[in-house]
């Protein structure tokens, strides 16, 4: 199996910083198959972290990720998120409940509220923390949640992760969240870590890529996987696709080429609102 980098989380578990997103998969019958083949080959090369929600595709993306671990659950690190309208006291179990069912398990290991609603977030962690208790999640987390969101967290409790859009074009989170999150010891973890494949045909980021003999996906990745604390999802419906993401652990950026990246995505001079897909 191929080997990558890790991240630990503060529950002590440790996950591949390159796994695998599920967003916009389960939606085609007919690619279904393929689908699953490539969530089992990103298995196979290490990417042993899948992301998924109740929201994607209304459950579907749960079951399709169910049926592809099937038989393979101990190897895998299984994340899911609540919706906030679902993440009342009761409201976060059954949803839990609920994605335990499509995804043919008797535990998630990372359970996240998908972002903030009008549901007070005390009460969200509360049962959130209930589920940890009772065994039925390995830990919980955030997702979307900006340096202000953060702080009205309940005292003491300690997200294992805050899921946000982050990538070249997205870079925001620089100038207050990340370092936050740093301060914290909470990792976070880039969805769209390549903006869904609007970047890719930025000059810059090609004539790195070109350099480096890669493809912009790949530098695109590798910009994000910098971090040592920030953990990409990247999402691939095909064996290919599966390969050319896993291939980015491979590519090491310079500074030179960090330079280059700068002057054409440059960094947030002044707080920039955490941005959502």
């Amino acid at each position: 199996m191929t080997t990558s980098r890790t991240v630990t989380l503060p529950s002590g578990a440790v996950v591949p910083a390159l796994g695998q997103g599920t967003w916009h998969m389960g939606d085609a019958p007919d690619r279904r198959a393929e689908e699953i083949a490539a969530l089992r080959h990103g298995i196979d090369l290490g990417m042993t972290l899948i992301d998924t929600a109740e929201m994607y595709g209304g459950g579907r993306a749960e079951e399709l990720v169910g049926e592809a671990v099937r038989g393979r659950r101990d190897d895998v690190f299984l994340v899911s998120k609540v919706l906030p309208s679902n993440a009342g006291t009761r409201g976060t179990v059954d949803s839990c409940r609920a994605s335990l069912r499509r995804l043919g398990t008797d535990r998630i290991d990372l359970y996240l509220l998908h972002w903030r609603g009008a549901v007070p977030l005390d009460e969200t962690v509360e049962a959130l923390e209930g589920l940890v208790a009772e065994g039925t999640i390995g830990a919980w987390g955030v997702s979307n949640l900006d340096v202000d969101d953060l702080a009205d967290l309940p005292a003491g409790a300690h997200p294992d992760t805050d899921q946000i859009l982050y990538n070249l074009t997205r870079r925001g989170p620089e100038y207050d969240l990340v370092p936050r999150c740093r301060e914290l010891a909470v990792p976070l973890m880039a969805y769209s870590p390549v903006e869904q494949g609007r970047l890719l045909g930025h000059e810059a980021l090609r004539e790195v890529a070109g350099a480096h003999g890669a493809t912009p996906a790949q530098i695109a990745l590798a910009w994000v996987l910098r971090h040592e604390d920030v953990i990409a999802i990247p999402k691939a419906g095909s064996r290919a696709h599966v390969e050319e993401n896993a291939a980015a652990r491979s590519n090491h950026l310079t500074a030179e080429d960090l330079a280059a990246l700068d002057r054409a995505f440059p960094p947030p001079r002044q707080k920039v609102p955490l941005e959502m897909l």
